[in-house]
């Protein structure tokens, strides 16, 4: 398994946070299925203040560049981010690995 952890900014909008919140109550069924679709094993988003963080568990043949390009152009998927992007500090038009930053690990209590 390999794990992505990824990071973007919300406009500072406390309306607009809280709306974007209840979006991912609802998020819609092909989006959710598309994500698996390329290999994505679990997705989970974490907000403090206007800063999201995302991890994503993928399976081991997961590859960023042509997996999230597929993802980008499955149904509906370009809808979502186009719809989403209200809440989201980004370029109109990027597909969702363009608007997230990868972060860099810097420390694991485990690691050797």
């Amino acid at each position: 398994m390999k794990r992505y952890c990824q990071t973007l900014e919300l406009y500072n909008d406390p309306k607009l946070i809280t709306a974007y919140v209840d979006e991912h109550k609802h998020v819609w069924k092909e989006i959710k299925d598309g994500i698996r679709s390329v290999g994505i094993l679990d997705m989970q988003i974490y907000l403090y203040d206007n800063r999201l963080f995302m991890i994503m568990d993928t399976t081991d043949d997961f590859d960023w560049e042509k997996d999230n390009n597929r993802l980008a152009k499955l149904p509906r998927q370009s809808e979502w981010e186009t719809y989403m992007s209200k809440y989201q500090v980004s370029i109109p038009g990027q597909a969702s690995h363009q608007k997230w930053h990868l972060m860099e690990q810097i420390f694991g209590l485990n690691d050797r």
